[in-house]
């Protein structure tokens, strides 16, 4: 229904995609058993963020991902194209093994800051020296 803000203008309501039939349609293609598929999708009532954890297992990971993550990227890009046309904004988690809503918990917090590993012990080897003659 459309809304009538303050300024008099009828602006209309975008529909929200169903992100779970839409990674299904675009993911099971590429599995050999269906079964081993389990969608999350979880709508950020504050603001129009959608996070989507998918869970895979075994072999299914690899197909999903492509040659050079090729698949997944088109897929991404898909997922995206759905968002950015009800002004949303997605964010898709891709898991490996078994899915359970306690172990994965909730989304990551996504302000922009990254948590790195900490630093190695270890040098970095050197690469052999050309001579020169």
């Amino acid at each position: 229904m459309p809304q009538l803000p303050s300024n008099g203008q009828i602006q209309p309501q975008l529909a929200i995609p169903d992100y779970d039939g839409l990674v299904k349609f675009l993911v099971q293609p590429f599995l050999e058993s269906q079964e081993s598929l389990k969608v999350d999708c979880e709508i950020s009532a504050s603001g129009p963020r959608v996070w989507i954890r998918v869970a895979l297992e075994g072999e299914d990971k690899g197909r999903v991902f492509g040659r050079g993550g090729r698949n997944i990227k088109a897929i991404r890009t898909a997922i995206a194209a759905a968002a950015i046309a009800s002004g949303q904004s997605v964010y898709l988690d891709i898991y490996g093994g078994v899915f359970l809503e306690q172990e994965i918990g909730p989304p990551p917090s996504r302000t922009g800051t990254r948590t790195l590993p900490p630093p190695s012990s270890v040098a970095p080897k050197s690469s052999p020296r050309l001579r020169s003659r």
